[in-house]
């Protein structure tokens, strides 16, 4: 069972240095071969400071404490389920992201087979100026939680 105490905990702010090479590596694992992902030249002349990161890149980044461990089931019966990412603007090699994590939801929802337990995590990465650069909602479900009867 998910414990419900970690409703609202939030992960001390973590420095994150967002580095060409780790752009590169992300998007070669997608296998998206986009030139604004490792070209520089590319990516200035679309606009854009340097290289920039693929959308999903966030779900890389450090927060300091792991939050699901806080959740209080063994990591290996999370499953995430659903990330939602909003921007204020492109996550770009040489970047320093301030991120943080939160519990925003700990609860239990109607599914297939039952109820669900979930968890719904909010991260937020922030520049050292402190502007806001995105957010993150991950939805995590537990796997195995059925309802009896």
């Amino acid at each position: 069972m998910l414990d419900r105490s970690s409703l609202g905990k939030t992960s001390s702010p973590t420095l994150n240095e967002v580095e060409r090479g780790a752009i590169r590596r992300f998007a070669e694992s997608l296998g998206d071969g986009n030139p604004v992902y490792f070209d520089a030249d590319y990516a200035r002349a679309s606009g854009l400071p340097n290289v920039v990161a693929p959308p999903t890149f966030p779900l890389s980044f450090h927060t300091g404490s792991d939050l699901r461990e806080a959740l209080g089931v063994p990591l290996r019966s999370l499953i995430n389920a659903e990330c939602v990412f909003e921007y204020e603007r492109p996550i770009c090699a040489g970047d320093r992201l301030l991120v943080t994590s939160k519990v925003a939801e700990v609860s239990e929802r109607p599914g297939a087979t039952g109820k669900v337990e979930v968890a719904v995590l909010e991260d937020e990465g922030r520049d050292e100026e402190g502007r806001l650069v995105y957010r993150m909602k991950r939805t995590l479900v537990v796997r195995g939680t059925r309802e009896n009867g």
